[in-house]
């Protein structure tokens, strides 16, 4: 995203809902793609209410959501800038930012939720959360965006050979990219907001995503063949701008670390209630739903972990990751 361009939505918004000066209300405006009632908006919403009580009404949280700030990938520049104060954003658009959030997209990297729970919420969370700080953003918590699977319109998947050759869309993330060349399949990396025509008119063969997501954007009306092969669980990422940070006291900092904190618990709720009622009614539409040995699937990623975990500390993080019991 052009500077000019990030130039031109500060103003716009600074006209609306800018950063109060410290003798008024600061109101945080917060960046989401998905749509209200998503549990990724509902806990920032959820945040926001924690922090504006206990800064008795000194410090709001303002989300838009739906992609109405743009695209992740340009949401994530707009708030380095400090244009946008918050953002909620998937870890893979900050691959290439934030080399250690590569680490938690890896391919069948954790063995279950439980285990990626704990991973997040413990040291190995922090230290890659405090990892943002150097690129202009400071990382306040991770999400859960549940297990991600392949959706495609024609073909389904039953096993790694049915992906040769499929053009598959992906985030925008070179390991998102390598991932879908490990499995056979032809990467094309777009924003979400563009896969729903993408998938109806053929330009992509299919996609992968979670039940929630796959449910609210309403891909499964043009992809009705869904395969559970779960092959990542990589979480989402809430942010401040460091632009932001740096404009709040060291207790309103506090108050917004440890609210954002807590809208994890909130958040978890919501996504399980969320992704079984996503499930239900993705199903009840006639979708086929296909379960599949994982088995080559896992062993068709040895060159992604060979590609992308070559550095010595990126080896130990994945190390350290497989070792949280």
């Amino acid at each position: 995203m052009n500077t000019p361009r990030i130039l031109g939505l500060a103003a716009a918004l600074a006209l609306s809902c800018s950063v109060a000066t410290a003798s008024a209300q600061t109101v945080l405006r917060s960046a989401d793609i998905h749509p209200d009632g998503y549990p990724t908006v509902e806990a920032v919403i959820y945040m926001g209410k924690l922090v504006k009580e206990r800064t008795n009404g000194r410090l709001d949280v303002q989300v838009f959501n739906n992609a109405s700030l743009g695209s992740e990938k340009d949401t994530i520049e707009q708030t380095r800038f400090g244009v946008i104060d918050m953002n909620r954003v998937n870890t893979a658009p900050f691959n290439n930012l934030v080399p250690q959030t590569q680490v938690l997209g890896l391919p069948f990297l954790f063995r279950s939720v439980d285990h990626m729970h704990k991973v997040v919420d413990g040291p190995i969370g922090d230290e890659i959360l405090a990892a943002f700080e150097p690129h202009g953003l400071v990382g306040l918590a991770f999400y859960d965006s549940g297990a991600r699977s392949f959706y495609t319109t024609k073909k389904p998947v039953k096993s790694v050979a049915d992906l040769k050759g499929m053009k598959i869309r992906v985030q925008q993330s070179d390991l998102w990219i390598a991932m879908m060349k490990a499995f056979g399949a032809n990467a094309t990396p777009m924003p979400f907001g563009e896969v729903y025509s993408s998938l109806e008119t053929g330009v992509v063969d299919g996609a992968e995503n979670n039940w929630p997501s796959y449910e609210s954007s309403r891909h499964f009306e043009v992809a009705k063949n869904y395969t559970l092969t779960e092959h990542s669980l990589a979480p989402e990422a809430l942010v401040i701008s460091k632009v932001s940070w740096d404009k709040l006291s060291p207790e309103d900092q506090k108050i917004v670390r440890q609210a954002a904190k807590e809208s994890v618990v909130k958040m978890r709720e919501l996504w399980l209630a969320r992704e079984k009622a996503s499930e239900e009614k993705v199903r009840n539409a006639g979708v086929k739903v296909f379960t599949v040995d994982k088995t080559p699937f896992i062993e068709a990623m040895k060159p992604v972990y060979d590609s992308f975990v070559t550095d010595p500390k990126m080896k130990d993080l994945v190390t350290r990751i497989q070792a949280v019991q």
